[in-house]
């Protein structure tokens, strides 16, 4: 079987998984190996997503399940991202479920909830389920995503979901490649994403990957031509997984960048200082 959700396209064998760990074929069917089996479950700021305009100052019930398509040697959530069901400890709730649990904690400033934590498009169909049965109670749904997935898959998802933070990890295809992704699936996702509902991008500035100045600028000026007013989230690396032995994002250059964006920008934030 041919996995069609992202571009790895991965070819899995009867009673086996793709990449993501989170993918499987079972009898010829490709199906989600994570549907409903929560790693996590948390309450967060809406600004935590990060959302800088979008519902300000509420909370959002945010969940992740576990795998992950792309393979970055700096993931802060690797723990569930790269691991397969057999690494974590998950609790199996079901889209009805987890919709009125996100109601009951209205009263806490809840507004909806967010797929996040790992990568929630490749889990798409769960997405799908869960944030309809929210809209049904007048909540709202969020994904945090690398939008590293086909066009379809973004379609199934699409209609009930209210806003994306996006990472765009990189201007560079090569880099993409060395992460396991791809830029132009990226920037579909972006351009697709943008005509229906609201979104807004994270860059993390990693040492040695992506902090030069052609680059953002690279970067802003295609999301400018988009919409100008597309918020950019431009994020401060810190030691994590693989690059654990690397230095954090200089605070200067942050400031340097954040300039850059600015000049075809609205919207520009620094994050994670």
């Amino acid at each position: 079987m041919i996995c069609d959700v992202c571009p790895r396209r991965c070819s899995i064998e009867d009673g086996k998984r793709g990449f993501c760990k989170a993918r499987g074929n079972r009898g010829g069917r490709n199906i989600s190996l994570s549907y409903g089996k929560l790693a996590s479950i948390a309450l967060d700021p809406i600004e935590k997503k990060p959302l800088a305009r979008f519902h300000p100052g509420s909370r959002v019930l945010s969940v992740g399940t576990f795998g992950c398509n792309m393979d970055c040697p700096f993931c802060q959530n690797h723990s569930i991202s790269a691991a397969s069901e057999e690494d974590v400890r998950t609790r199996y709730v079901s889209p009805s479920e987890l919709a009125r649990l996100a109601g009951e904690l209205k009263d806490k400033g809840n507004i909806g909830l967010a797929f996040t934590y790992n990568e929630p498009m490749i889990g798409y169909e769960y997405v799908r389920d869960a944030s309809l049965e929210a809209k049904k109670l007048g909540l709202k749904n969020v994904v945090v995503t690398n939008g590293c997935v086909l066009p379809h898959i973004l379609e199934e998802v699409l209609p009930s979901v209210d806003a994306f933070n996006i990472d765009l990890k990189s201007f560079s295809e090569e880099t993409y490649r060395k992460l396991g992704g791809d830029l132009e699936t990226v920037k579909d996702f972006i351009t697709r994403a943008a005509k229906g509902s609201h979104i807004e991008i994270t860059t993390l500035i990693v040492p040695g990957m992506n902090e030069s100045e052609e680059e953002i600028k690279a970067l802003s000026d295609w999301i400018a031509g988009i919409e100008r007013s597309i918020p950019l989230h431009i994020t401060r690396f810190f030691p994590q997984r693989k690059m654990a032995d690397c230095l954090p994002t200089d605070i200067d250059l942050l400031g340097q960048l954040y300039d850059t964006a600015k000049k075809t920008l609205d919207n520009v934030f620094i994050g994670n200082v």
